[in-house]
Order: structure tokens, then sequence, then C-alpha cells
């Protein structure tokens, strides 16, 4: 059985991945699981990696599922980026997509 830090970084895997499926029926449901799991990621100081950090709103820190919570964009622009607006607060964020 693992100890410390990689049981706790399993956990939040494991109870994310059940968030993200959690979301299109239960949506309560799936910010409770969300909230559990950056509070573990908390107390253990454990960095999300890039894709589960995206899972929530730089803003209103809540859990966000695209197509659910949240909308995404690619702008046309000369300049390429990702565009996600989480649609409980109204928080626009930018990500620069490289050529």
């Amino acid at each position: 059985m693992l100890k410390g830090k990689a049981a706790a970084s399993q956990r939040i895997d494991a109870i994310l991945e059940e968030a993200l499926k959690t979301a299109s029926t239960n949506m309560e449901l799936a910010q409770k699981q969300a909230r559990l799991a950056r509070r573990i990621a908390m107390k253990h100081t454990i960095k999300l990696p890039y894709q589960r950090k995206q899972l929530f709103c730089h803003k209103c820190k809540r859990f966000i599922v695209p197509g659910i919570n949240a909308r995404i964009r690619l702008t046309r622009s000369p300049i390429r980026a990702l565009r996600i607006t989480c649609l409980e607060c109204g928080y626009v964020y930018r990500r620069i997509l490289e050529k």
C-alpha cells in the first residue's frame, strides 16, 4: 500500500475521473467530489498537472466541464489562442497556442 503523496496523488486522480463521469448527470455531486480532490491536493501540497488544473476555474475555483458549465472557443486572430469561459462566474481565460 502506498503512503503519503503517492497515495494522495492516486486518490486525487481517481476522484477527479469519477467527478468527470458524474458531471453529466449530477453536477452538484461532481462539484463536491472535485472540491474533495482539491482539498487533498492542498493538504499534501501536491501540484496538479496542467490537464487537471484546467478542470478548475481560475477565479471562482469551481469544477468546470467543457460543454456543461464551461465554453471553449478557438480564436481566429493571428495569435491563435484557446479561450475558456466559466459559465458559473463568467471569467474568461486564454491559453496561447504555438504554431
